[in-house]
Formats: structure tokens, sequence, C-alpha cells
């Protein structure tokens, strides 16, 4: 891509305070985006060939959207994490193998897409932010539910097409989680914590394309609790 086509983006960056540069092959961060980091409050730079942000993506004091998806990235800095303003980011489809450790920085963050990734694990992090609403992990490589997630505040967490075959019955006690989406995993019914159906305030389980007929999750105790929560939320969106 051309100086003049860049700077024209820029000019209008200034403006506008949206930064969008999507599928045009680049291979680097552009440089120039420094000179904007005090008003720029969005930047999409998806359908390229980035394979790293470089560490002044903390300068960005201002950014409350950041998409990167589909590009080559393997790692995160941990500069990002500066971003006091951060509400959206998303990072869906590329081989991110895990988070920079100050991730629980990003305050302000409510959505986080890493769908897509190459994740073994739930990052620990995510459990130290405390207005994230939205997080979704699927299409990774997660094997298991850990005893942390219990300090998740989303509300919706989405695990779908993952590797899950153990569950923690802490998630359960997430103070918030009202959407919990297990679909196509390798979960046995006598791994899913009872505990789900009838004391949490899960209202949406999904959980078809597992190792059991969804039929038979009917018929655990519990379910009946579940139902209750599941129609009542129904009634309320109706």
């Amino acid at each position: 891509m051309g100086n003049s086509a860049l700077k024209a983006h820029l000019e209008t960056a200034q403006k506008t305070g949206v930064f969008q540069l999507t599928g045009k092959g680049l291979s680097e961060f552009p440089e120039d985006l420094q000179k904007l980091a005090s008003n720029l409050r969005t930047i999409d730079l998806s359908n390229n060939k980035l394979e790293s942000i470089p560490p002044f993506i903390g300068k960005f004091s201002v950014l409350k959207s950041l998409a990167l998806n589909h590009n080559r990235l393997t790692v995160l800095p941990e500069e990002l994490c500066k971003l006091k303003k951060l509400e959206i980011l998303h990072l869906n489809n590329n081989q991110l193998t895990r988070l920079p450790s100050s991730f629980g920085q990003l305050v302000a963050l409510k959505t986080l897409s890493l769908s897509g990734n190459k994740l073994q694990t739930i990052p620990v992090q995510l459990c130290s932010l405390h207005h994230i609403d939205v997080v979704d992990l699927s299409r990774n490589q997660i094997q298991n539910i850990p005893d942390t997630i219990g300090e998740l505040q989303a509300i919706e967490l989405n695990l779908n097409q993952n590797q899950i075959s153990q569950i923690s019955p802490q998630i359960s006690r997430c103070p918030r989680l009202k959407v919990l989406r297990l679909e196509e995993n390798c979960l046995e019914l006598s791994v899913l914590p009872q505990s789900i159906l009838s004391d949490s305030q899960i209202s949406l389980l999904a959980a078809e394309g597992n190792l059991f007929e969804i039929k038979k999750l009917r018929e655990l105790d519990g379910y009946d609790k579940y139902m209750e929560r599941f129609t009542a939320t129904k009634k309320k969106f109706a």
C-alpha cells in the first residue's frame, strides 16, 4: 500500500478518531499511527498479515476499541495492558497461545474475542477483569475449566468447539454468568457439575454436540431449577 493512501487514511483518522485499514496485506503495524496516539478511539487492522504489535500500542491513551482479527499474531506485548480506556478487543483467528501477564490491568474491558486461536487453557488473567461482559474463547484447544473460573465476572462465556472434558464446579459461583456455551466439546454427562443447573445464575446452557444426548440433561437433579431461570429470562426478553 502506497504512502499517499496511508497518509489519506491518517488524515481521516485525525478528524474522526477512527483508523480502519482492513484486508490490505499489511505485515507491519503502521509506525505513523503513533502521531495519533492521543486522539484515536478505534483501530481496526483486521484481515492483514501482522505478526506482532509494537510496544508503542501502550501510548493510545483514549483507545476504546481494537480489532486485529485474521492476522498472524503469536504473542501480545505487555504494553497493550496500559490501555486503561479499552472496552472492546477483537483478536479472533490469530495464533495466540497465551495472554500478557498484566492483562488483568485492562480495567475498562467489556468484550474480549479470542475465537480461533491456540489457547490450551483459560487464561487466569481474565478473572481480574471486573467489567468484562462477554468472553469468546471458542475454537481453541482448551481441555478443562479450572477452579479459578469462579472469579470470572463475565455475563457470557463462549467455549464452543474446544476439547473440554473436565469442568470445575466453581463455575457455578460466577456471580454474573448467565450464558454458558459448551457446544462441540468432549464432555460426558457425568462431568457436568450438577450445581450449574441447581445452584448458579446460568439461564442459558448450550451443550449440544458433546458425548451425551441432550435430552439426558433433562433427567438430572436441578434441571427444573435451571428451567425456571431459563423461562424467566425468556419472558424478560420477549
